[in-house]
This record gives structure tokens, C-alpha cells and sequence, in this order.
């Protein structure tokens, strides 16, 4: 597997992105971000694309948009995660910070795992953001009821 710069697959992340997001934005408490427009990664294997991180930048931290991983096991995510937060590290943040919603058992799981901590939650904010974007659903395939958002926030040493 090979980790190189989004910018590099651009067109095909586009493609991708449209295909597993609904659309090239991710609306989050923190903003409206476009994956056109976001720094990140891409691993590939075998000349297909198998993850994605995507990120941004603020002055306290290097914070997560999305992190996707179309092979499930395989330490994709993590191997993404662990390239992100040592650019964060080589840009002199020392923090990496993200937001998943309340329903998102597994990426809560994740990065908890990882050495992640529940630093704030808004409640109700994902009404907020169906207002920008109405087709997040309303139910995730697990049952819960998509409503708040998370950040999980880890200190880089």
C-alpha cells in the first residue's frame, strides 16, 4: 500500500467522495468543507484507491473532515490517521482534533483505540447541518437517531 497526497487523485477522490458522501461537502459544527478543497491523503493499493483522510487546518490543531476506509480490517484507517498526525507533528500542532456524530459507534470505537478523548459534544447540531445539507438521514443503519455531534481531540507527543 502507498500513501500519497489527495491533490495527487484528486479527480478520482471527487468521484469517489460523490459516491459515498452524497456529495463532494461535509457539513460539521466546525464548517462547511469541500473535499476539493481539503488537504489529506490517499492509500492505494494495487492502482485503487482504499482510504481516505481529509483535513484541515486551524491554529490549534490539524482537524480530521473525514477519514474512509473502503477495506475494512486491514489497517488502512489507521495507517491514514498515523500519516495525518505526523504532518500535524512536522506543522507544529500539537493537537489532532475531529467530529463524528452521535451514532457512529464504530468510528467512536476508533479512535478511542487509538488514543482519542471525548472533549465536546453538540447537541442536536446535526439539525444544524441538514439545513445546509438535508439528505443526512435522519436514522443511521444501526437505528440510532443522527442528532449530535462528538470531538474526539488526541495530544500529539
Amino acid at each position: 500500500m502507498e500513501i500519497v497526497p489527495i491533490s495527487t487523485q484528486q479527480q478520482a477522490v471527487t468521484a469517489l467522495f460523490r459516491q459515498l458522501w452524497g456529495s463532494t461537502e461535509m457539513v460539521v459544527s466546525s464548517g462547511v468543507f469541500d473535499i476539493q478543497d481539503l488537504d489529506g491523503l490517499v492509500a492505494r493499493q494495487a492502482d485503487r484507491i482504499v482510504g481516505i483522510i481529509s483535513y484541515t487546518w486551524t491554529t490549534k490543531w490539524l482537524e480530521i473532515v473525514s477519514l474512509d476506509s473502503l477495506v475494512e480490517n486491514q489497517g488502512i484507517g489507521s495507517q491514514l490517521l498515523q500519516a495525518a498526525e505526523k504532518i500535524a507533528q512536522e506543522n507544529d500542532r500539537h493537537q489532532t482534533s475531529l467530529i463524528t456524530t452521535n451514532d457512529n459507534l464504530r468510528a467512536l470505537g476508533f479512535y478511542q483505540k487509538r488514543g482519542y478523548h471525548l472533549t465536546e459534544l453538540y447537541p442536536n447540531a446535526v439539525a444544524k447541518a441538514r439545513q445546509i445539507k438535508p439528505e443526512i438521514p435522519l436514522q443511521a443503519d444501526n437505528g440510532i437517531p443522527i442528532r449530535d455531534e462528538l470531538r474526539l481531540t488526541k495530544v500529539l507527543h
